[in-house]
């Protein structure tokens, strides 16, 4: 018997050891995930070549518009570093094939070619590499494909991912997960005793220079920020100063609960609150709150069981009635459950743009209590410019998952700065400011 030894990060030892059905690995760059999971694809096809086993080894990815999209490159150079598998395989430019013809290796792009899946043939192994935005859908597709098995293997799922967002399904499914079958390891650059020089002074570099997306592209931690979202400086500001921590209700101060709807009436398909107080000089954040596809009596039930149940309910501009008459619109809706209700009126056009340029100017004034505030400030560090990448210009907010969460916020630095003439007495007892500034409580 010939044998071989694999060089891999003590980490991942473990994952390439005994029987599973999905074996996995995620952390942040320079970690030697990638080569390695390309290496051990390489060795498991040698294995099934060997035992007289033939099939496919497809290496998939969400999103691969060609060959160069692919994991393609990295196979190959796994291949060439290891004798036994260079005499093994034949590498053409566009393939890779066993030379006894018992073994193969197929590309394909999840978002557009999953269910051509299914005819590829008997696949042995599938590993998805950049798996982060892989769809459960995919995934529900995928894995009944693997369904091949023999005396002493079965057809294995593995994936790799870099770590976006908590909530993804690759997260789901493969790290939070009690299945004894599912093998995984976190790992990073700390774990790769081969760490190459050229990415230590990467590393160093984006430490020194952009140190609010180090944790993510190098310790594997979730996204806070990415790359040109609007707030990225501001968060990572706040975080240095101290500004993000434990911050307390003030009894004597007025609790403003800012709204995004998502939609008219008193339903909508995403809505986001956050709560503030204005003291002093201080903007006060409380909590944060989004839902999806909820009622009003969801949201005004969890105003109440928190403790905001006297909040001032300030709505954007599609919160008021259309037809007074006739709408049953969000601004009635409060009404009648007991809150007071304020509507900001429409800025017109470049509203997102004064919402956005207004919460900069006041992000110094801002403190964010920490545990209640995560999902909204993982929203406003996510929340970015979309790109028209073939003119090389702005089209202003992406909508998406995080464009509610960051609206309300815009809605709430809007309004501190409008003037305000106190017309009747407040709720909250005493005589009303004459203070044309919100800042006045």
């Amino acid at each position: 018997m010939t044998t071989a030894r694999i060089e891999l990060p003590p980490k991942l030892i473990p994952v390439f050891s005994g029987d599973a059905d999905v074996r996995a690995a995620w952390g942040g760059r320079g970690s030697g995930k990638t080569r390695s999971f390309a290496k051990m694809a390489a060795v498991r096809g040698y294995i099934y070549g060997k035992q007289g086993i033939s099939g496919i080894i497809l290496c998939a990815r969400q999103f691969m518009n060609s060959l160069a999209d692919s994991s393609l490159e990295e196979i190959k150079r796994a291949i060439e570093d290891e004798p036994f598998l260079k005499g093994y395989y034949e590498i053409g430019e566009k393939y890779i094939r066993s030379s006894d013809g018992r073994v193969s290796f197929a590309f394909a792009g999840l978002d557009r070619n999953i269910a051509s899946i299914k005819s590829k043939g008997r696949l042995l192994l599938c590993w998805v590499d950049e798996a982060e935005p892989v769809t459960d859908e995919a995934w529900r597709t995928l894995i009944p494909t693997l369904r091949e098995e023999g005396e002493g293997w079965n057809a294995e799922l593995w994936v790799t991912w870099n770590p976006l967002r908590k909530d993804a399904a690759v997260e789901k499914r493969f790290r939070f997960t009690d299945n004894s079958r599912v093998k995984g390891a976190e790992i990073n650059w700390r774990d790769n005793p081969r760490f190459p020089a050229k990415l230590e002074r990467d590393r160093l570099a984006d430490l020194a220079e952009r140190p609010e997306q180090y944790p993510h592209v190098w310790d594997g931690d979730y996204a806070t920020v990415i790359d040109g979202a609007y707030f990225a400086r501001h968060l990572t500001d706040a975080k240095n100063e101290g500004r993000i921590g434990r911050v307390a209700k003030d009894p004597l101060m007025t609790i403003r609960a800012y709204w995004d709807l998502g939609g008219r009436g008193a339903r909508s398909d995403a809505t986001a609150i956050w709560i503030v107080q204005f003291v002093g000089r201080e903007i006060r954040i409380l909590d944060h709150y989004e839902a999806q596809g909820q009622p009003l009596a969801a949201h005004v039930a969890w105003l109440r069981e928190y403790g905001y149940g006297m909040a001032l309910c300030v709505l954007p501009h599609d919160g008021a009635p259309v037809n007074p008459v006739a709408d049953a619109s969000w601004e009635t809706a409060l009404s009648d459950a007991g809150f007071d209700v304020e509507v900001v009126p429409n800025q017109g056009a470049g509203a997102a743009k004064m919402r956005i340029e207004a919460a900069r100017r006041l992000f110094p004034s801002m403190w964010f209590n920490e545990e209640t505030t995560q999902g909204g400030r993982d929203a406003l560090g996510w929340y970015h410019e979309k790109k028209d990448e073939q003119r090389g210009i702005g089209l202003g907010p992406e909508h998406d998952w995080a464009s509610h969460s960051s609206d309300a916020f815009g809605l709430m630095a809007i309004h501190y700065e409008q003037p305000r003439i106190p017309s009747r007495q407040s709720r909250y007892g005493g005589r009303p400011s004459s203070s044309t500034s919100w800042m006045a409580g």
